[in-house]
């Protein structure tokens, strides 16, 4: 095949591999991509076939290899734990309203006000301490960590 074609063949096959890797999970296509990459560069540096052959296997095994554990690091159970909503649990946060058992309240925490329900079904008067135990869709489930001012 032409010189001249492999190069836009490896630049291609680069665009797709890096398209498919943001349409699929788990860094197993960005390596090729970069591969592809490498190679298409040393096709415009008119290198042989053979040369642009051992070029993409050496980049795609050395990015897979250093991707490996990035990708392992980001699968570890838990890791979203402070990302979205759900960066909110274990924080300290104050109610700005009673938290009824059967309607809820109003917290806020880290300077946003928030839906709550008490996490034992118990009342929360406004200006209570509390801490967020969890994220149901738009309301965070509380636990009274001291009372309100007035109560005793």
């Amino acid at each position: 095949m032409d010189p001249e074609v492999w190069r836009w063949l490896w630049l291609i096959l680069a665009l797709v591999l890096a398209a498919g890797e943001i349409t699929t999970a788990g860094f197993f296509l960005l390596p090729f991509s970069l591969g592809a990459i490498a190679a298409s560069v040393l096709a415009f540096a008119s290198l042989g076939f053979e040369w642009q052959l051992l070029g993409f296997a050496l980049v795609s095994a050395g990015s897979f290899a250093a991707m490996r554990p990035l990708a392992a690091k980001l699968d570890r159970e838990g890791i979203t734990v402070g990302i979205g909503s759900r960066r909110l649990i274990g924080e300290p946060a104050v109610a700005i309203t009673d938290i009824d058992p059967d309607d809820g309240g109003m917290i806020r925490v880290q300077r946003e006000e928030w839906r709550a329900d008490s996490d034992d079904g118990r009342l929360i008067l406004a200006g209570s301490s509390i801490t967020v135990v969890e994220v149901k869709g738009t309301r965070c489930i509380v636990r009274l960590d001291a009372i309100g001012p007035g109560d005793s």
